[in-house]
């Protein structure tokens, strides 16, 4: 596949990636609601929203960023490591892999009936890959070193 035809799939896939990555933590927040609210059918509903959407959605869109991404690094591998703008981005895409199953350990922790955290907390987690995001996007736009 040529370099183009590899980065279209990539970033394809990282805006999967990403769109999961923003919705997950926010049906946690509404299925804090619900257990707050002592909803257990719709607790049960948001159980199996979020397993579909970590397992169907998530995993296969993070596989598939980093092998297409790996793939573009192999094109050039020399050369794009002498690049300093590629450390600090490879450096928060680690970031947002550890965010990615931190996502995974509160949905097991959901399923599990264990979740003890609240609304807030989830309202805060959820903002944390907009940050990365921007950073990752200004990193490979603007290559700044």
């Amino acid at each position: 596949m040529s370099y183009l035809g590899l980065k279209a799939f990539h970033l394809m896939a990282v805006v999967t990636w990403f769109a999961a990555l923003f919705y997950l933590p926010r049906l946690y927040v509404y299925h804090t609601q619900a257990l707050s609210e002592g909803d257990t059918r719709g607790s049960e509903r948001f159980k199996i929203m979020e397993r579909k959407l970590y397992r169907g959605i998530m995993m296969p869109s993070m596989l598939a960023v980093l092998l297409l991404g790996f793939g573009l690094l192999s094109l050039n591998w020399n050369g794009y490591f002498q690049q300093g703008w590629l450390h600090i981005k490879l450096l928060l895409v680690i970031l947002l892999l550890g965010y990615h199953f931190w996502c995974g350990r509160l949905l097991k922790a959901f399923a599990e009936d264990r979740n003890q955290k609240s609304q807030t907390w989830y309202r805060v987690f959820n903002e944390l890959p907009v940050f990365l995001l921007i950073f990752i996007v200004l990193l490979a736009v603007f290559k700044p070193w």
